[in-house]
């Protein structure tokens, strides 16, 4: 499953500006965990301290023991930081987004938009029902009875292997915070081509069983890049080399064109809202802008994914290279 959350320009400024998106998004794991997840669940309680999922699997039954992870504690600490330096007000989504249910009746689909002057879409969306937790909020977190998948990262609005100084400027005085986490945050697996290049060197993609200490130390972990990226956002100057801005909008609508197109989120929304409410959630919310700041096609930006017949290619992975390990030395420095 793959989603991918970002807070974005203002109308006035997107386009402007170098600084970075604050966005994560999973890779085909969090697809595979999902389905490993699903079938035969029998019953789901909660307690102050842990929620208890039992699974039956033919004639066994296995019962996992998940700690109580309060996303909505997450969305609310980063929105009380950010209210510390800025005014929120509500997005004209939040109005039509607000909340969603499932055709199962049971999943629920919760939706935040809010904009400030230099933000024009800071949005969040919760996924929820018996089974699994997913979570979007500048990061993506993905909770099932016995693993949790996260992707956290400050994504780079270029790509840093060829605008070097872009990346010196961003992310070499902050790569001390992916260093703080490595070690209780591994490297989660393989990454495809076309993934790692929406990523930034101080991405931490892992995967682990739940334990208090673990989400605890999450918890810190997400706090401490909101608070990095709000910083930035707020300090960075206004671009005002015309060709820059240009090259800047382009940069944006290439990335929200990707999402759009290549989501396999799809999949997942399609089966809990059918086609036409998951399209409309994936181009007006998920990646909003992607008809607004450009013209250009998916074809247009990577003409690679084109068939015989002029249609869009189904595969996920053109390229074909993926990354078992970190792509980045401990400079940031791409190795891959």
């Amino acid at each position: 499953l793959n989603f991918k959350i970002s807070c974005e320009l203002s109308e006035k400024d997107r386009g402007r500006r170098h600084y970075t998106k604050f966005s994560c998004m999973f890779g085909s794991s969090f697809g595979r965990c999902f389905k490993a997840a699903k079938p035969h669940l029998l019953i789901s309680t909660s307690s102050k301290n842990t929620n208890i999922i039992t699974l039956s699997s033919r004639n066994q039954r296995v019962s996992f023991r998940v700690s109580a992870v309060s996303y909505k504690e997450f969305a609310e600490s980063a929105l009380e930081e950010t209210r510390k330096r800025v005014l929120l007000e509500p997005s004209p989504l939040q109005e039509r987004y607000s909340s969603m249910t499932g055709h199962d009746g049971k999943t629920q689909l919760q939706i935040l938009a809010l904009k400030f002057p230099k933000i024009r879409l800071l949005r969040s969306m919760a996924i929820e029902n018996e089974t699994m937790q997913v979570f979007d909020f500048a990061a993506n977190f993905f909770t099932s009875a016995n693993m949790n998948i996260v992707v956290l990262d400050l994504n780079p609005l270029h790509q840093l292997t060829d605008h070097t100084n872009y990346r010196d400027k961003y992310y070499k005085n902050i790569m001390s915070i992916y260093h703080k986490y490595a070690e209780i945050f591994p490297w989660g697996g393989k990454l495809t081509g076309e993934s790692i290049k929406f990523f930034s060197p101080l991405v931490m993609w892992t995967r682990f069983s739940s334990s208090q200490e673990k989400h605890n130390a999450l918890f810190s972990a997400f706090l401490e890049y909101y608070q990095v990226w709000l910083e930035m956002t707020i300090q960075v100057k206004e671009e005002m080399e015309p060709s820059q801005v240009r090259a800047n909008r382009e940069a944006q609508h290439k990335y929200l064109t990707w999402r759009a197109q290549k989501d396999p989120g799809h999949a997942l929304l399609r089966k809990l809202l059918g086609e036409a409410k998951a399209k409309a959630l994936l181009r007006e919310f998920l990646f909003n802008g992607v008809d607004e700041l450009g013209t250009k096609t998916f074809i247009d930006y990577f003409p690679e994914y084109e068939t015989e017949g002029g249609t869009v290619s189904d595969k996920r992975s053109i390229i074909g290279k993926s990354f078992e390990t970190r792509p980045w030395d401990s400079n940031g420095q791409f190795i891959g």
